[in-house]
C-alpha cells in the first residue's frame, strides 16, 4: 500500500506545531500531541475515501489528495502564511517532573529528536509483531485471501494510513521545530516522492529497516554527492532507477539475499593436517 503523498501529513504536522506555538502558546508536549492529532484527522478522512482501493487507483488518490493539502496551504494565506510560510517558530524547552532542558541549541535538539525517534521505532516494531501486524501482513500478501479468511481489510487498511499519517506528522513537527518554520515545500509531489524512493531503495517493502536504510542512504548521497556536484539529485535518481531495475527489494532484500545464500552453502570447514606416523 504505497502512498505517494505523505508530504501532505508531514507539512500538516509541521503546521499544526507552529500554528500550536504561535496562536494557542502550547508548550512542547502540546504544540507535538497537537500537529499529531491534525495529521491523524487529515489521515482518518483521506483514508476513508482511499481504503477500498487497490493498487495504482490506491496511489494516485494518495497523489491527489496530498496535491489538493499542498495546494490550500499556498492559497490560505491567513492560516499558512501563503508561500512564505509560518516563520519563527518557538523551540519550547522539554520540562518533565520538574526537569526542564533548553532546546534551542542543535546538539539538545538532536538528542531529544534521537530518543523520538527510538521510542517510535521500537512502538513501530511491537506493532509489526502483534496480531494487527500480522493482519496487515497477510493483507499485503493477498488482499482477497484475507478478506475470505475473514479478516475485515478495510478497516486494517484505514487504520495503518491513520497511524502512519500520525508519524509522518510527528516527524513534520519536528522538521518545523528544526527549521524554525513551515512551508509550502515540504507537502509538495517531489517531496513524497523523496520518501517512495528511501523506501524502495532501503528496501521497505520486504524489511522492517528499509525505510531507515534508505533514509541513511538518502543522507549519505545528499551531503556526499552535494559537496561534488550540484547535480547529486541526478545521480541519487540513477541508483534509484538501477535499483528498480536490477534489485527492486532494495538493500535489505539483497541482504535477506546474500544471509540466506550464505546459510543454504556454509563455507568449507578449513582442513585438518594429516598427522605424521610415528617411525
Amino acid at each position: 500500500m504505497p502512498s505517494f503523498g505523505h508530504g501532505a501529513y508531514f507539512g500538516i504536522g509541521a503546521y499544526a506545531f507552529g500554528l500550536m506555538q504561535q496562536r494557542a502558546d502550547a508548550g512542547l508536549f502540546g504544540a507535538l500531541i497537537g500537529a499529531v492529532l491534525a495529521a491523524a484527522l487529515a489521515g482518518m478522512l483521506v483514508a476513508a475515501f482511499i481504503s477500498h482501493k487497490r493498487g495504482i487507483y490506491y496511489a494516485l488518490l494518495t497523489i491527489a489528495f496530498g496535491q489538493v493539502a499542498w495546494f490550500a496551504a499556498i492559497k490560505l494565506h491567513g492560516v499558512t502564511g501563503g508561500e512564505d510560510g509560518l516563520l519563527n517558530i518557538k523551540r519550547p524547552p522539554l520540562e518533565l517532573f520538574g526537569w526542564s532542558v533548553d532546546l534551542r541549541s542543535n546538539e539538545a535538539f538532536f538528542y531529544f529528536a534521537l530518543v523520538l525517534f527510538a521510542l517510535v521505532l521500537v512502538a513501530l516494531w511491537r506493532l509489526k509483531h502483534s496480531p494487527f501486524g500480522r493482519v496487515l501482513h497477510a493483507i499485503k500478501q493477498n488482499e482477497m485471501r484475507a478478506a475470505f479468511v475473514g479478516h475485515a481489510v478495510w478497516r486494517h487498511k484505514w487504520l495503518a494510513f491513520v497511524l502512519s499519517s500520525c508519524v509522518a506528522g510527528l516527524a513534520g513537527a519536528l522538521f518545523a521545530m528544526a527549521q524554525q518554520s513551515a512551508y509550502p515545500n515540504v507537502m509538495s509531489l517531489h517531496n513524497s516522492g523523496f520518501v517512495v524512493m528511501m523506501v524502495l531503495i532501503g528496501g521497505g517493502l520486504v524489511s522492517f529497516w528499509g525505510p531507515v536504510i534508505g533514509a541513511l542512504v538518502f543522507i549519505l548521497a545528499r551531503d556526499l554527492l552535494g559537496a561534488y556536484t550540484e547535480t547529486w539529485l541526478l545521480w541519487y535518481g540513477l541508483v534509484f532507477m538501477l535499483m528498480v531495475l536490477f534489485q527492486p527489494e532494495g538493500v535489505a532484500g539483497a541482504w535477506q539475499r546474500w544471509r540466506a545464500k550464505v546459510a543454504k552453502h556454509p563455507p568449507p570447514a578449513p582442513a585438518v593436517a594429516a598427522q605424521p606416523k610415528e617411525a
